[in-house]
């Protein structure tokens, strides 16, 4: 059984403009930055309970049918974790990254970030997509900035955090390239930077690497770790690759078919980066396999 559950969705322009609208929302608190340009941590410390999720569901309805996508999700996720999220394709990962970024309302249950409920979207919140997603009549520079214009942001500033990022990512000689000069792996650092530029506490990623062949994949893994030990987010990933969930999840949770409920929770205490040819890492990756495959019923 290969580890690659394949599940798309697509994501336009509309899309990207509006996922830049929504990181820069008001928020009734607004966030505070300390001097090095991250998060302020005060209030919530690194480990201590930052996103708490209760009896969370969610049915769609169509042409009067129902369908119960989500039920009864409950997690707890604590500052600074990297989280991944790993089950059938069509389970409903993807709802569920996307009501914790305020973009869907649920059925029933409550998500509080911080102590706050979560009822929309929020500058706290950053989302990668799965596809690259960006502007190609913009340059890398320009689509890092995006966001930062849309909010006002002055030029100079825009500039300066914008070149902050991309060199985090590697990319700042790129600065003035266009899009279809680069890529995929280089795209997606671009996406990943233009989420970072607003400074959230939570990073949302949904399959960032799924479109990058294997060796890119591999890459930019590594590259992520390195980006972990400079920034202090929460990290929620959605993917379909268990090697790559068992290579840098602090925890991951494993999802039954749907309607879907949490089936495991396994917890990763093994430092970064990581061994894919040691046995804990094979039995690991091996065990996540197998349930999922007993969640892999066609009916």
């Amino acid at each position: 059984m290969s580890d690659e559950i394949n599940e798309r969705v697509d994501i336009t322009a509309e899309d990207v403009l509006k996922a830049c609208e929504n990181e820069v929302a008001v928020s009734d608190e607004p966030t505070t930055y300390s001097d090095e340009g991250v998060c302020d941590t005060t209030a919530i410390q690194e480990g201590e309970s930052h996103i708490k999720i209760r009896d969370l569901s969610k049915i769609y309805v169509r042409d009067e049918k129902e369908t119960v996508a989500i039920e009864n999700f409950s997690l707890d996720i604590k500052k600074g974790e990297l989280v991944s999220i790993v089950g059938p394709s069509g389970c409903g990962k993807t709802t569920v990254l996307r009501m914790i970024a305020g973009l869907l309302e649920p059925t029933a249950g409550t998500i509080t970030i911080e102590g706050r409920p979560c009822t929309g979207p929020g500058p706290d919140r950053g989302m990668v997509f799965q596809d690259f997603a960006l502007l190609p009549w913009r340059t890398v520079r320009k689509n890092v900035e995006l966001g930062l214009e849309i909010a006002g942001v002055p030029k100079e500033e825009r500039r300066a955090r914008a070149e902050k990022y991309l060199e985090i990512v590697g990319l700042e000689k790129f600065a003035d390239s266009r899009i279809n000069e680069l890529s995929g792996g280089m795209k997606q650092r671009v996406g990943i930077a233009r989420a970072l530029v607003n400074k959230p506490d939570v990073l949302l990623m949904d399959e960032p690497f799924g479109a990058l062949d294997a060796q890119t994949r591999n890459i930019m893994q590594a590259g992520l770790i390195r980006i972990l030990d400079k920034t202090d987010q929460t990290i929620i990933f959605v993917t379909h690759s268990v090697d790559e969930a068992v290579y840098l999840s602090d925890r991951i949770v494993v999802l039954t078919k749907r309607p879907a409920k949490i089936k495991e929770v396994i917890k990763i205490d093994w430092p970064r980066p990581r061994d894919r040819a040691s046995p804990e890492f094979t039995a690991l990756r091996k065990h996540i396999l197998n349930e999922l495959e007993k969640e892999n019923v066609m009916d």
